[in-house]
């Protein structure tokens, strides 16, 4: 059974001759611990492909189903509450907060979550330990490297368990030995942890190293691996 399916997902926007469709009956699956690759040229939705699988944005049309069970018919509540317990979202820009330290920003989601800071820090320093940034707990974030800022929106992304990971162009403004580390540390935690992972990404050659690989072209998705 698929951890995470959409099934016939539209997406239009605007109505009548200015009505644009970005994305025309567009399904997919993910089973626990898979990688999947979304690929396309700029504009074609892949973003807006990502958000609307994150619950961020709602479809024209179709239905999304996590563990069989549909979501969109949940209330903005219901949802948000799904999304914070199982879903990790890293964007290529990370929106790591300025103003707080690395552990802080990592342990941020939990907090927000309602759960008891003692019972989080250590999750969340054992989290940046695996990303090699246990040197750097304490920093805040605006002190680290672009590298490194990345890779604690990874530690901060999986700081609740999720089961579904969607990242958006992770290593898209990266340089091409930082961004591979990403790539490396991101796919060594998804398979540790059976982690579904839907990752859009311009970079053909990680694309090439996961399960699946799917163009977004024209708004239609099609299967390239």
């Amino acid at each position: 059974m698929a951890l995470f399916r959409a099934a016939h997902i539209t997406k239009i926007y605007g109505s009548g001759e200015t009505a644009l469709t970005v994305l025309r009956d567009v399904s997919l699956s993910v089973e626990p611990g898979e990688m999947t690759a979304i690929i396309g040229a700029s504009g074609s939705g892949k973003t807006t492909l990502l958000q609307i699988l994150g619950t961020l944005d709602q479809p024209s049309g179709g239905e999304l189903f996590y563990r069989e069970k549909p979501l969109l018919k949940k209330s903005a509540k219901e949802l948000a509450a799904f999304r914070n317990a199982s879903v990790g979202f890293i964007f290529q820009f990370h929106h790591l907060l300025p103003d707080f330290t690395t552990l802080e920003n990592v342990m941020m989601p939990a907090l927000i979550h309602g759960r008891n800071k003692k019972d989080v820090i250590e999750p969340a320093r054992q989290l940046l330990q695996r990303v090699e940034l246990g040197h750097r707990l304490h920093h805040k974030v605006g002190n680290l490297s672009g590298g490194e800022q990345q890779r604690a929106a990874l530690a901060r992304a999986l700081v609740m368990n999720p089961t579904l990971l969607l990242a958006d162009e992770p290593t898209g403004n990266l340089d091409a030995r930082a961004g591979e580390l990403v790539f490396e540390l991101l796919h060594d935690l998804c398979r540790d942890r059976r982690l579904s992972t839907i990752m859009v990404t311009h970079n053909i050659n990680l694309a090439d190293r996961m399960d699946h690989c799917l163009t977004l072209q024209d708004g239609v998705l099609i299967r390239t691996v």
